[in-house]
């Protein structure tokens, strides 16, 4: 009973106890300079909103998607000690969930030693950022030292690997718009190709795509969207972990549970992306979105747990109303099918994300022509499989980027 309460507290922290337990092998092992700055920090750090890097330039919108508007050399540092790998950071035109221009930050780290093995990989990994302000992205916990999951970033860094990690809610932190957060990640992984002195072979660099949770809805809706929103990327491997790939099935499993605050997240992130949906709310939900509106995952669990959603609309069922309806489905995975192979790991005792909607995301991929392996854990839950099943993962890729045949079990 108490390893199964620790998990479900874990999953309303983000993962950070069990990240942190991964970094004391994976981060430290990998560190070897020492500090930057006081603790490791960058002593130039203030949050996004007060950084003008992150401020989109006049006349963005005429670049065409990917392209780099501005860059800047960056200390990525974990527990402590600087990462040792070259890192900067850029900002770069992207596509919002409407097609509009927008922009979005990347950052890259490429490791210091040479790449015996050919051209280098680049990894795209995708964290679960879950969450409304941009204190919570990624390009800037990078820097504090705050990112939960750079001990898995750092798995793939020691196989010498380049490794990009994109703020892929964009600028209004669009929680699971899903196409947002593809188009992001693909203009991430193009940014970062075009960067100069990296190494990197440009479009013809091997390219994996990886994340868990929130960062498996980023990847699997980048694996989808790339075949026409960005088909000169040489995508080889795609894993996605925990993957959200019905979103009003996994809002039903979470709603009015101890995580009900990830409803609560989810549905105000696609406000800012769908904003008709705000007509559904009533006093209280307009006052949930103004309190909730820049809180990181930790904050809103917290703060709203045992809540079910219908409190704060107009409806019972709120997720059945016909603009519901219609931006859920507009965000539901399985409508389009990855080019590249797909390794899907997901737990059988998930209690935030519906095993059975991944067995459909799986079915659905392999329907259209897709190369996809679902492994399914049956000794793990939600959070847990985030770290048992990196090396899964990582070992999937590093198969792809050798060009051994690629594995799958479609049903």
């Amino acid at each position: 009973m108490q390893a199964r309460l620790g998990i479900r507290d874990l999953a309303a922290t983000g993962l950070a106890a069990l990240l942190l337990a991964a970094g004391v092998t994976v981060g430290i092992g990998a560190a070897s300079a020492g500090p930057s700055g006081p603790g490791g920090s960058d002593p130039a750090l203030v949050e996004p909103h007060d950084d003008p890097f992150y401020r989109a330039p006049a006349g963005f919108e005429s670049s065409a998607p990917g392209t780099v508007l501005a860059s800047r050399a960056v200390t990525v540092n974990g527990l402590g000690l600087p990462v040792p790998a070259d890192s900067q950071q850029f900002l770069f035109r992207t596509t919002d969930a409407k097609g509009a221009p927008t922009t979005a930050v990347g950052t890259l780290m490429v490791p210091k030693s040479a790449y015996a093995a050919g051209a280098r990989p680049l990894v795209s990994y995708q964290p679960a950022t879950d969450s409304l302000g941009d204190q919570c992205n990624p390009s800037y916990k990078l820097r504090a030292g705050t990112e939960g999951e750079l001990p898995l970033m750092m798995q793939a860094l020691e196989q010498g690997w380049a490794v990009v990690v994109t703020d892929y809610e964009g600028p209004q932190n669009a929680f699971t718009a899903g196409r947002m957060a593809g188009h992001a990640v693909l203009d991430g992984i193009r940014g970062a190709e075009a960067l100069p002195g990296t190494g990197l072979d440009r479009v013809r660099t091997p390219v994996g795509m990886w994340g868990y949770s929130g960062g498996g809805l980023a990847t699997s809706w980048a694996a989808e969207l790339q075949p026409a929103y960005a088909p000169e990327l040489a995508v080889a491997a795609v894993a996605s972990g925990g993957t959200p790939a019905d979103m009003a099935a996994a809002a039903r499993q979470i709603d009015g549970g101890i995580a009900s605050g990830l409803v609560l997240l989810s549905s105000t992130g696609l406000t800012r992306a769908y904003p008709e949906m705000l007509s559904l709310l009533n006093d209280k939900g307009r006052a949930m979105i103004s309190e909730i509106g820049d809180m990181c995952i930790g904050d809103a669990v917290s703060r709203f747990p045992f809540r079910h959603l219908n409190e704060f609309t107009i409806s019972k069922d709120p997720l059945s109303e016909p603009v519901a309806k219609t931006v859920l489905e507009d965000n539901h995975l399985g409508r389009l099918t990855p080019k590249a192979p797909v390794f899907l790991y997901h737990s059988v005792l998930d209690e935030l994300i519906p095993f059975a909607t991944v067995q459909k995301l799986q079915a659905d991929w392999c329907r259209g022509g897709g190369q996809v392996t679902l492994y399914a854990d049956a000794a793990s839950e939600h959070s847990s499989l985030a770290v048992s099943g990196a090396p899964l993962a990582v070992g999937y890729m590093a198969s792809r980027f050798a060009g051994a045949a690629v594995p799958a079990n479609c049903p």
